[in-house]
């Protein structure tokens, strides 16, 4: 038995606002290949939030990663 919880899957426009971009952004992550969805609500995406700040550090500009 594994005793590991299981991640918490969130829609698209709240994992927007938890790495500060607009949705539009999360979608253009999904397209690029740089997110990728963990599961569905009906037609919604859900996404893990370790898997959306993955992709907020891999897509961050050169200027801001050496800003942070």
């Amino acid at each position: 038995m594994n005793d590991c919880p299981l991640p918490t899957l969130i829609p698209a426009p709240l994992a927007a606002q938890e790495a500060g971009v607009v949705p539009a952004t999360i979608r253009k992550w999904v397209q690029l290949g740089h997110l990728h969805p963990a599961g569905k609500s009906g037609r919604a995406h859900l996404f893990r939030l370790e898997d959306v700040f993955r992709a907020e550090r891999a897509t961050r500009r050169p200027a801001e990663r050496s800003a942070r």
